[in-house]
């Protein structure tokens, strides 16, 4: 490289004059080593790509199921995702991987994981978009004297039968409150989620369904870093 020029001006001379003849721009990947992406080459967003939230449920926890965030990077790498990224040592890793079904992606997942690490773990997935959408859909927002930092959402791994839905009405009681919208559920205890009864494992039991639960920060975090 020269000094001073980023890696696109090194080779403006040799990918310009021949870019829109037809010559797909992936080629250029291997003639320019930095470029990870369309957008490295200021080609705009790789459409194909879709950013994606994976949580995993119950590892690094009281000592139990121990992975180091760097070699789980390198076993969602190891599948050939791309932009790997983790936030905290709960197992929150952004990525980006062709568009699939989200079943499809969560037992390529689980099945990385427990070869790699000789145990299992629930893993629940969402779009970048689809995490957007879970902030702004927040009703405890739109109340007041709410302390957001005690919030919480519960990520179910999929929509719960009708039927389970009433099994709920045994969590209910003050001070704490829950709502449901779709595949997620809102929590906010006002004395803290480790004194309250609306815990993971609750959910778990009563819908049927695996779940992972994250704190208020964490899930914007999860906004902002899939964002980049």
């Amino acid at each position: 490289m020269f000094p001073g020029r980023s890696t696109l001006e090194t080779f403006q001379p040799l990918f310009f004059p021949i870019i829109g003849q037809g010559v797909n721009p992936t080629f250029y990947y291997s003639v320019c080593p930095l470029a990870k992406s369309r957008s490295d080459l200021g080609l705009g967003i790789d459409r194909q790509l879709t950013v994606y939230v994976a949580m995993l449920r119950g590892i690094n926890v009281s000592g139990q199921k121990i992975i180091k965030m760097e070699t789980l990077r390198a076993s969602f790498e190891a599948l050939t995702f791309s932009r790997v990224r983790t936030y905290f040592q709960t197992g929150n890793v952004v990525f980006e991987a062709s568009k699939g079904t989200v079943d499809n992606l969560s037992r390529k997942i689980k099945e990385r994981i427990l070869g790699d690490y000789a145990f299992s773990v629930p893993v629940i997935l969402r779009t970048s978009a689809e995490m957007k959408k879970i902030v702004s859909d927040n009703p405890f927002l739109m109340e007041r004297e709410i302390d957001h930092s005690r919030l919480h959402v519960t990520f179910l791994a999929e929509l719960p039968e009708k039927a389970a839905l009433g099994k709920l009405d045994s969590l209910n009681g003050d001070p704490d409150q829950f709502r449901i919208r779709n595949r997620e559920v809102y929590l906010y205890c006002p004395n803290g989620y480790g004194r309250s009864k609306l815990s993971n494992s609750a959910f778990e039991k009563l819908l049927s369904v695996e779940a992972t639960t994250r704190n208020w920060k964490t899930v914007n975090m999860l906004v902002e870093i899939s964002s980049v």
